[in-house]
């Protein structure tokens, strides 16, 4: 692999916040500092690209971070930057800054946003795959995705202490938009009655199968992605009109899922590829993302990234398993 000398790295972070995403910067700066490499920080996700909003980044800040959600950099979804237009200031902004590399942590949409990019824009690109959902192929998990399900857990068990004093049905909906992992890690780790899942067809069924034989004699939990394409208030309205008698609540974990501290694993996951990104870079890769396959740093060109990653497999296997 070549060795190559940037002068001028920028990173930004994009669409949703997931936690981990401090720690990513983290190992960015600490490994672009000890290459003699200039680094800047843009603020807002490619509003801030389009904006030159850039800023410094200082490794001993980001050391006294790496415990926190969020992200230093703030984020944001841009329709400009689906412009021609936009991208097309965003690439000013670069030339006038004299940015020669580009590092973007964030999901699916912000990997598509630089594939177009790089139809105008020759620098490198190197991504970190930043989504609490786990649905990014080319990585066995995505920085946010433990600390969301560790939160789901958390939350959960609470309602159980909760749906087993009333003997209630409680459908809990976690995040999950178009992969069901948050749902079934936090519904299985929980002991859940049933997991409603976007890549399953018969979860829906095996649900009211169940439910017929449901006497309030004890709490019912349900794990439910927001992306199954049944739906919450169907669910419980199918649910009440087999067993009308059934004491039912909602709960949407929501945005919960987002936030907090991030978890051992991802804030060691956050400095990996980190450092792996300004690795990449050094050694001439480009327009690639960095992931973990079987605990080996893996690169994956961004072609295949955008691919969602879904729960295939021994995963399905688990779900039928323990929702009967």
């Amino acid at each position: 692999m070549k060795n190559i000398k940037h002068r001028h790295i920028a990173v930004f972070t994009s669409g949703g916040d997931s936690p981990g995403m401090n720690a990513a910067l983290y190992g960015i700066v600490k490994k672009a500092e000890q290459s003699g490499i200039r680094l800047s920080g843009i603020r807002k996700g490619y509003e801030g690209l389009i904006d030159g909003d850039l800023v410094p980044l200082d490794a001993h800040k980001l050391q006294k971070m790496i415990h926190r959600g969020g992200t230093l950099l703030k984020t944001a979804r841009s329709k400009r930057f689906l412009t021609l237009e936009g991208r097309q200031r965003a690439l000013e902004n670069l030339q006038k800054n004299d940015i020669d590399a580009l590092i973007a942590i964030g999901g699916d949409g912000t990997f598509k946003g630089l594939l177009a990019f790089s139809e105008i824009c020759d620098i490198p690109f190197i991504g970190i795959p930043g989504t609490i959902d786990n649905d990014i192929s080319g990585t066995d998990y995505t920085l946010g995705f433990d600390s969301a399900v560790n939160t789901a857990i958390e939350n959960i068990d609470k309602i159980r202490d909760t749906a087993e004093s009333h003997n209630r049905i409680f459908l809990i909906e976690v995040m999950g938009r178009d992969s069901g992992y948050i749902a079934i890690h936090s519904g299985l780790c929980t002991g859940t009655d049933a997991i409603l899942i976007p890549e399953s067809g018969t979860d829906f069924m095996d649900l009211l199968d169940k439910i017929k034989n449901y006497h309030s004699e004890d709490a019912f939990l349900i794990v439910i992605s927001e992306g199954d394409e049944i739906g919450a208030e169907l669910v419980a309205s199918k649910i009440k009109q087999i067993n009308k008698d059934v004491d039912l609540r909602i709960t949407r974990l929501g945005h919960v899922q987002r936030g907090g501290n991030p978890s051992a694993l991802d804030r060691m996951l956050g400095i990996r590829l980190g450092v792996a990104a300004v690795d990449a870079l050094l050694q001439g890769r480009e327009n690639v993302m960095a992931g973990i396959l079987n605990n080996q740093l893996h690169f994956t060109p961004f072609e295949e990234v955008v691919k969602q990653h879904q729960v295939t497999g021994e995963f399905q296997e688990l779900l039928e398993l323990f929702g009967k």
